[in-house]
């Protein structure tokens, strides 16, 4: 089946929320306002207080007549317990797992659902990083989520592509079926920048490796930016195309600057591998930001106005393995919060400067030797492009 290539669509509206503390409350209000339908794609669901919260309002639908619908990876699902989906079931809800693992698949497990897409009534989307789990969802002791993360929700005509996405991966459940014929992505077919900043939105997403519009609107994007380049990450492990082109635009005097993980993030030796890029990202004139106070887990992008917002952490397996899907939007209400969004996590956040890299202690330029070295093995060995 060949991957759909969505248009821009006008005349949509959108509200940024920012942490689980914000969002999660709206989320679990849409969910009681539905009264026709509730789709909703995950990729992280864990058994916990969020968890239960979010099962007894989907059944309170199902009572009321609304058709729910979940689709929940398999591998980002498998602290979700058996008691929980049985109760979904048998309360009405159509509960589907994507691509379940097993032995006799071999590297086709890797192949993961890590999309963030709920829809409500076909006239609501809410797209972003959150998982169903406490600490995405539940502020605490200190009265913050320990994962900062963001959601956005749309209404407008773009809401029914994010509906149609849903129903693509709903039919392909067991996962990709790529055969050696569909290894490379087709031209790309997507449609010219939209005419003006007020309400436009399209879905953009990548189907593993047989679809890869997302990075390449990135690519595209950054090789025209005039003002700025901001990318927000947790996993840096950027493809060599990505670099060559936040690094160009910084040498032609965009300002150019990555929010990353700082300590706290739930995999340390990526982090680690990340670094190996940094000298020379800081030499090309590009500000590098690691955010302090909690897990970053935001994945967006602010080029001038243009803004890339969703599930898609940009590093190479992901762009290689997994299901994924941003909004890409042109607005200038939108581009003004992410902007404000973007500012105030900079404020909390160490800057890197070369001359500080340069005076990293022995052990940290060790453990950056040993997580890239095994990252470069890793991407040889699954036949990752760089």
């Amino acid at each position: 089946m060949t991957a759909p290539i969505y248009p821009w669509r006008q005349d949509n509206q959108f509200e940024l929320a920012v942490d689980g503390e914000n969002f999660f409350p709206k989320i679990l209000e849409a969910i009681e306002q539905s009264n026709k339908t509730i789709d909703i794609e995950l990729y992280l669901v864990e058994s916990g207080e969020a968890t239960a919260t979010t099962i007894k309002a989907l059944l309170a639908a199902v009572r009321r007549g609304v058709s729910v619908r979940c689709l929940f990876d398999d591998l980002g699902s498998s602290e979700f317990s058996e008691v929980e989906r049985n109760a979904l079931r048998d309360g009405g809800v159509e509960l589907r797992i994507y691509n379940p693992l097993r032995w006799k698949r071999g590297l086709g497990n890797l192949h993961r659902d890590h999309r963030k897409i709920l829809v409500f009534d076909n006239q609501l989307a809410m797209v972003g990083g959150f998982g169903l789990s406490d600490e995405f969802c539940l502020p605490s002791v200190h009265g913050r989520t320990c994962w900062h993360d963001q959601m956005l929700a749309i209404t407008g005509p773009v809401v029914a592509d994010w509906r149609a996405l849903f129903e693509r991966a709903w039919q392909q459940v067991d996962g990709p079926r790529i055969t050696a014929s569909r290894l490379v992505n087709s031209r790309d077919k997507r449609p010219p920048a939209p005419p003006g900043n007020h309400g436009w939105a399209r879905v953009a997403h990548l189907d593993s490796r047989l679809n890869n519009e997302v990075l390449q609107a990135l690519l595209e994007s950054v090789r025209k930016a005039e003002k700025r380049v901001w990318l927000a990450t947790p996993y840096f492990l950027p493809a060599w195309r990505v670099r060559r082109a936040l690094q160009k635009a910084a040498l032609r005097g965009v300002d150019v600057r990555l929010l990353l993980c700082g300590q706290i993030m739930d995999h340390p030796p990526v982090r680690y591998a990340g670094q190996r890029y940094y000298s020379r990202l800081l030499r090309a004139g590009i500000r590098i930001f690691e955010y302090k106070p909690r897990f970053l887990h935001l994945k967006s992008a602010l080029v001038d106005d243009w803004v890339s917002l969703g599930s898609c952490n940009f590093d190479h397996w992901s762009l290689h393995w997994n299901l994924e899907a941003n909004l890409h939007a042109r607005d200038q209400h939108l581009s003004a919060q992410v902007q404000n969004t973007f500012e105030k996590d900079f404020s909390d956040s160490h800057e890197w400067t070369l001359e500080a890299w340069h005076d990293l202690p022995l052990s940290h330029r060790l453990k950056i030797r040993v997580w890239g070295q095994i990252n470069r093995w890793v991407t040889m060995w699954f036949n990752i492009k760089r």
